[in-house]
């Protein structure tokens, strides 16, 4: 069997990362938990495609929610920038107490990024707003 195209295997991530979405929200609907905080997000340039985001929330229900606020941040930068799609460097998360704190680096390009962490930021903005995430 021949190895997929680069392309079809962001697509087919994506979709598998969306498929799940719905699970999640339910989740989330049964949780007695009051709705997370969402404290900020600022953005650092590192070098013309690199850049670090740092957020932080208060009320997540684990890790996972700040990394998709730091995620959600760099899609809608990337927006921002004029460029379609980020790939995902690194993320540092911290919590002290309900509250959490995410430092992430991204690069930002036009065209796919090389590599399986790869975003298409329209599509994560979009999931991000459907999830009620805010971005930059």
């Amino acid at each position: 069997m021949a190895p997929l195209p680069p392309l079809a295997v962001v697509l087919l991530s994506a979709l598998g990362g969306l498929a799940g979405c719905g699970h999640e929200q339910a989740a989330r609907a049964d949780d007695t938990r009051p709705a997370p905080a969402y404290a900020g997000i600022e953005t650092r340039l590192l070098d013309w495609s690199m850049v670090n985001f740092h957020v932080a929330m208060e009320g997540a229900r684990d890790g996972e929610d700040v990394v998709a606020y730091a995620r959600c941040a760099a899609a809608q930068y990337s927006l921002i920038r004029g460029y379609g799609f980020a790939r995902h460097v690194r993320t540092n998360v911290a919590r002290e107490g309900g509250n959490w704190e995410a430092d992430a680096v991204y690069t930002i390009s036009p065209a796919l990024p090389r590599g399986v962490r790869t975003i298409d930021a329209e599509v994560t903005v979009a999931d991000c707003r459907e999830q009620g995430i805010p971005t930059v």
